[in-house]
Parts: structure tokens; C-alpha cells; sequence
């Protein structure tokens, strides 16, 4: 959005404008109107930072709104330089109305930043209708963006300047709306290590119906683990969000390594040594620092965090396979990788995730759109990965031509059903093989899932 210094003409014209429309609606519709518009101190009253705090205030308060049962009968939103601005005709009491936003508008700093009228129909006594104080619901005035003291007498004596106001309204917008934005991509990766768990029957994997191929862990056993990896997950998206644009993404992957590292000790802290999550804590960590570079996020932007998950990684074969001889490897992936050249999952990750983004997520969406719920959606996307990919455990758990037996076997299915998934489940139990890597890859494409949508 281009920003424009808005003069004091054109300010005084947009509030005359804003006070017929107000009075339009309060005739048309004879219910509180709730307007909606930004504290921005200086000429610049609107830019894509000012837009975005003004969106999150809408969503505060329809939240608001919904959870009080308050209907609304009109909508309106007006983006311009002078401001932005949100006309809501409320079916609710007015007063509880008044209450409601005061609650926004003091709940944190963004919030402070928050203009909610909520404004009567006209009557007798105030035939252009009347705006509710804050005094009449028992509330103070509201305070100094600044220093707390009463916000109208800073305004009327002038006691900050507009550059001081303008670098203190800029500081909370960009930190509160990182912060959210952080928490909010965090819960989509904690939901999505949930949803993996959760999807059953799951062919050789633990779900809620049984422990699939794995004898030393249970469907709780990964709850206990995916309940301490919020912290990782946050400190990931915002390691992304504060890594300088000008320099190289790979910079991030020594310090998400450490912060790997720790998350591992936290989840078998969590499992009394039992591993459930360490691969999903390389790919969902570099994943959630791909989605933090991106900031702000929007659902166009999934192409360019795979690539940013690519850039983040690209010399991880190269430095972690340097010089790794037959007697030097003590890892199954490593003797892959020197036998036939399987790169595993590092190898998906630096390429930037091609069997998430052609494959596993376009049949998550399909699937979901088509009715199927996240169970049966959710395993056609696993054996969508499986099929499509080199499970690195698969092989683990017996050889690559079973490995690859079983991807044709799958492929040729016409139809994905209950029924399949149950028979799947037993053989891989009986051969022991359990598809953890695609497993892992099936919470990469719920994570996106969550972020489009």
C-alpha cells in the first residue's frame, strides 16, 4: 500500500463524511452502529503495518461479538489514506456493546491503539444520535499512548511530539502482530503433530486405534511429547521473523539446530526416553522458521516458504555427508545415502519439499474438499507421501525392495478406503515397517493446510 501524507482538509473532510454515513446507517437500520478506526498519531494515517492492526482489531472484536451472541445486520469496511475505517450495525444492547469493545480496546497494546464508537439511534433529545461515554459504563478515560497520564490531557497540552508518538505507535504494531503472528503459526504446528497422531487407522503407525509397528509407545505417549513443543515451534517462527532480510537463509540452521537439540531433550523428558518426535522436530522447526521469514503470512505465500525451507538447508547434504565413509556411519540414513545415494528426508527438505508441495498437500485438499474428513483425508495423504517418496524407516525396518514393493502395491490401488487402510495396517504390523518419514511429512502438509485456510 502506498503511504500518503493526508493534510488537515482532507482529515476534517473524512470525519464530516464518516458523520453522515454514521447517521445514514443509525436512520436505515435504528440499531447501535459500532465504528471502528485507528489512534495513528502524524500525516500518515494508513499503510499495509497500520492495515494489518486494524484487520486483527475486526477479527478481536467479531470474536468478541460471536462468543456474546451479538448478531451483525452490517458490515462495511473502508480502506483509505485518511483511514481505515469499519461500520458494524450490532443487534445487541448497547451499553453491553460499549462494554465489549472498552474490553478491546483495553486488553493489550495493540488494543490501545483501538477507536471503537459505539453510537445510539437518533431520538427526540439527540436527533443526530449520540455516542456512548465510557464514563456511563463506570470507566475511566482512556490513558496517554506514552506515559499513562489521562490521553486527553497529553493531547491538549501537546506533551509528546508526533515523532515520538508515530515511533511508539510503529514499535507495537510491528511487535504485538509478530508476536500473534508467531503464536498463531505455532498452534497450527502443535495442531498439526495432533492431527498426524489422531488420523487411524494410520498402516503402521501409532493412532487411536492400536500402536501400529511401534511396541515401546502409545497414542498418549505422543501427546505427552507434542505438549512440550509449543516453545520450540514459537522460537522457530520468530528466529525467521527477526533473521535479517539481507542476509542468506542457511545463517538460520546452526542456531534451529540448537534449538532442535533442546526440543529433542524436552520430548524425552516428556516420553521417559522414548523417541516420537525427533524427525518431525527437523522438518516442522525448519518448516516454522520458513513460515517466520515470510512475515506477514498470507495464504499465497506456500510456494515461497518451501523455497525458503530449500534456501534454509541447501548445503545440509553437503556439510552433514562431508567425508562420511562406510566405517564412520552409524546412522541406517547414512549408510542409504553412501549404498544408493537416499538422501531421506534432508534430501525432500533442501529440494524444497517437492512430494509435500506435488503430491501430499494437493491430496489433503482434494481429499477435505471432497467430503472425507481428516481421518480418511488424512491417511490418503500419507500413502499419497509414501508413494512418492523414499521412506528412509520404511527401508529401516526391512530393505529397499520391499520398501519399494509395497510404494508399487499402493499405487495401484484404484480407491483409498477403510478397508485397505485396516489390511495395510495388519501386514505392515506383521512385517514390522512403519512409515515414519511420510509421517512426518503428512504434519508438514496439515501445517500448511492450517496456514492456507
Amino acid at each position: 500500500m502506498e503511504t500518503i501524507e493526508i493534510s488537515l482538509p482532507q482529515m476534517l473532510d473524512a470525519r464530516e463524511r464518516r458523520a453522515h454515513h454514521q447517521l445514514d446507517l443509525l436512520h436505515q437500520y435504528q440499531k447501535p452502529l459500532l465504528c471502528f478506526t485507528m489512534n495513528i498519531a502524524g500525516p500518515i494515517k494508513n499503510s499495509d503495518l497500520i492495515l494489518r492492526g486494524f484487520l486483527t482489531g475486526v477479527e478481536d472484536m467479531k470474536l468478541q461479538l460471536k462468543k456474546n451472541h451479538a448478531k451483525i445486520l452490517f458490515e462495511e469496511i473502508l480502506q483509505d489514506p485518511t483511514g481505515n475505517e469499519g461500520y458494524f450495525v450490532i443487534d445487541f444492547d448497547a451499553f453491553a456493546l460499549k462494554s465489549l469493545t472498552c474490553e478491546l480496546e483495553d486488553f493489550d497494546e495493540l488494543g490501545r491503539l483501538y477507536d471503537m464508537d459505539v453510537l445510539l439511534p437518533p431520538e427526540t433529545n439527540h436527533p443526530f444520535g449520540r455516542k456512548i461515554d465510557r464514563q456511563e459504563i463506570g470507566l475511566s478515560g482512556r490513558h496517554c499512548l506514552i506515559c499513562e497520564r489521562p490521553a486527553k490531557e497529553c493531547s491538549s497540552r501537546r506533551t509528546h511530539s508526533i515523532e515520538e508518538l508515530q515511533t511508539y505507535t510503529t514499535d507495537i504494531l510491528s511487535r504485538i502482530l509478530r508476536e500473534r503472528e508467531a503464536k498463531r503459526i505455532s498452534n497450527f504446528a502443535l495442531r498439526s503433530l495432533l492431527y498426524e497422531v489422531s488420523v487411524s487407522p494410520k498402516p503402521g503407525l501409532v493412532d487411536r486405534f492400536d500402536c501400529g509397528s511401534h511396541k515401546d509407545m502409545d497414542f498418549f505417549t505422543f501427546l505427552n511429547s507434542s505438549s512440550v513443543l509449543w516453545p520450540y515451534f514459537y522460537q522457530c517462527v520468530c528466529l525467521g521473523q527477526t533473521h535479517p532480510k539481507s542476509h542468506p537463509l542457511n545463517e538460520l540452521l546452526p542456531k534451529l539446530r540448537i534449538y532442535g537439540k533442546q526440543a529433542e531433550n524436552e520430548m524425552l523428558l516428556a516420553t521417559d526416553g522414548i523417541n516420537t518426535h525427533k524427525g518431525a522436530i527437523f522438518t516442522l522447526g525448519i518448516l516454522c522458521a520458513a513460515i517466520g521469514t515470510q512475515f506477514p503470512v498470507d495464504t499465497s505465500t506456500v510456494d515461497s516458504i518451501l523455497e525458503s525451507c530449500a534456501q534454509i538447508t541447501k548445503n545440509l547434504i553437503k556439510d552433514d555427508y562431508r567425508d562420511l565413509t562406510m566405517q564412520k556411519a552409524t546412522t541406517v540414513g547414512q549408510r542409504l545415502y553412501l549404498k544408493y545415494g537416499i538422501t531421506g528426508v534432508r534430501g525432500e527438505i533442501a529440494n524444497g519439499l517437492p512430494v509435500v508441495k506435488t503430491f501430499g498437500l494437493p491430496t489433503l485438499k482434494k481429499a477435505l474438499d471432497d467430503g472425507d474428513g481428516f481421518d480418511l483425508a488424512g491417511a490418503k495423504t500419507l500413502l499419497s507421501i509414501l508413494t512418492h517418496m523414499v521412506d528412509t524407516n520404511m527401508i529401516a525396518r526391512s530393505d529397499v525392495k520391499t520398501a519399494k514393493e509395497y510404494q508399487n502395491d499402493i499405487r495401484l490401488q484404484h480407491k483409498i478406503n477403510i478397508d485397505l487402510l485396516h489390511q495395510l495396517n495388519q501386514e505392515f504390523i506383521e512385517k514390522n515397517l512403519s512409515p515414519g518419514g511420510s509421517a512426518d511429512l503428512l504434519a508438514v502438509c496439515f501445517l500448511l493446510y492450517f496456514l492456507m485456510h
